[in-house]
């Protein structure tokens, strides 16, 4: 696939990367040269040095065909303006990252189509999304529902006292039928397990199951389950903002922000919420603004450090969840060892939405995540695609994906050894970082 990135910025370059461990042909253009430069140097890319917007520099970056044109760039009127370009120009699909919900409103769909937008991009907006996701779902890292939510996946730490440590897949899967252990994140790592593999204790599991057995996961994983009704917000900044119009109306919201403008603002766009102006690193605020009796705390400052140091301290004040938005990719795992509960990171987000149409191109039916070292993705199998030939314990997979679960006939079910693929199924994958070329082979 060829694919035209238009901005090398913190999205654009993580794109960029990830992207050309995928086999994909990657070209991307930025003004910046210098950057550019440490950016080829590094990955297997393509770079043009040039303005993205203008006429010249992107029918030299199309000249040779463009599957998917993805604009990036900091400010969103450029970004539509790159994309209107590169669609007058042949690019296939185009993507525009926004920084305003107005883009994305059912009414301006059309419009933007007709400028040459086929889709956008709103990381603040997915990061919204997380966050409300995982202030409903409090005893899991992450909780991600695919297909109407006839399949659930979710990841769950083990903690000391689970019942399940030190128990081999296999004999899990023979014991609970109900659950499929589609990967294990373990010392910084993602692992695609074998029967033979152990759970142990600090592990984060990724299950795949359907929503009637959710309460015994919990169960089993050693988890309590309790209600999320008060929530601190440290930050008040875009994801802020949306998050509490995603959440206003089940969530009790306390924002802390530091910049008097921006707390004068935040009243008229969050009514409900009560505003604290105070330094939100400041120890004795804590205790002041009521932190110890939040049900959750979500820390949205500019800094993952910040973010990081206060969700430990809110759960030594005893703050039950804790989320912060880390965008040091870095930091990521560091942050999951420290157990600071849930990460939200916007640069994987946008992965996701990338990865989705790469693979699928009916967004309203599939579904892409990205973690930090691997995917998962809901695809359609294809009449004679590969996957049908046999079922999947002769398969011969490689070890880099598993297949975790599928819908058929509108009903969800998991996937074992004698599974056979059929076409028309919608198949929950997770594959590791570099093999969406071989799920691609699979299923097309």
């Amino acid at each position: 696939m060829k694919i035209v990135i238009a901005g090398a910025g913190e999205v654009g370059s993580h794109l960029a990367k990830l992207l050309s461990n995928e086999e994909q042909d990657i070209l991307l253009i930025d003004e910046n040269a210098d950057k550019l430069a440490m950016l080829d140097a590094s990955y297997n890319i393509m770079t043009m040095a040039g303005n993205p917007t203008s006429f010249l520099n992107l029918r030299n970056a199309l000249r040779d065909g463009c599957d998917l044109f993805i604009a990036v760039m900091p400010v969103e009127s450029s970004n539509v303006v790159a994309c209107s370009i590169a669609k007058t120009l042949g690019a296939a699909t185009t993507v525009a990252r926004i920084s305003h919900y107005g883009y994305m409103a059912a009414e301006n769909r059309k419009p933007m189509k007709q400028m040459g937008v086929d889709r956008v991009i709103y990381p603040e907006y997915l990061a919204a999304q997380e966050i409300i996701t995982g202030l409903k779902h409090p005893w899991t890292r992450y909780w991600f529902e695919f297909h109407d939510g006839k399949i659930i996946l979710a990841g769950v730490r083990l903690r000391a006292g689970a019942p399940i440590i030190g128990m081999q897949l296999k004999e899990f899967a023979s014991t609970n039928h109900e659950f499929h252990v589609a990967a294990i994140k373990r010392h910084n790592e993602s692992i695609i397990p074998r029967g033979d593999d152990r759970m142990e204790e600090g592990d984060i599991l990724y299950i795949t199951f359907t929503r009637e057995h959710a309460d015994t996961l919990r169960r089993i994983t050693g988890k309590t389950d309790f209600r999320v009704k008060r929530v601190v917000i440290m930050g008040g900044g875009k994801i802020a903002i949306r998050v509490y119009n995603l959440g206003h109306e089940q969530f009790r919201f306390k924002i802390i922000e530091s910049d008097p403008d921006i707390c004068r603002a935040l009243p008229a766009k969050c009514p409900d919420a009560e505003i604290i102006m105070a330094d939100a690193c400041d120890p004795e605020m804590w205790t002041e603004t009521g932190l110890d009796s939040a049900d959750a705390f979500v820390a949205l400052t500019q800094s993952s450090e910040t973010n990081i140091l206060a969700c430990m301290a809110a759960k030594d004040l005893g703050v039950k969840r804790t989320m912060a938005e880390v965008e040091n990719l870095q930091f990521i795992s560091l942050a999951e060892g420290m157990n600071i509960g849930k990460v939200i990171n916007k640069k994987l987000l946008a992965s996701s939405s990338t990865f989705q149409l790469m693979l699928d191109d009916d967004e309203s039916s599939s579904k892409c995540l990205a973690l930090t070292d691997a995917e998962v993705a809901e695809l359609e199998v294809k009449p004679k695609s590969r996957i049908t030939e046999a079922p999947v314990k002769d398969l011969r997979l490689p070890r880099s994906m598993t297949l975790a679960a599928l819908i058929r006939d509108g009903r969800g079910m998991l996937v074992s050894g004698n599974t056979h693929m059929q076409a028309g199924d919608r198949v929950l994958v997770f594959f590791l970082q570099g093999a969406i070329h071989k799920v691609e082979r699979l299923f097309n």
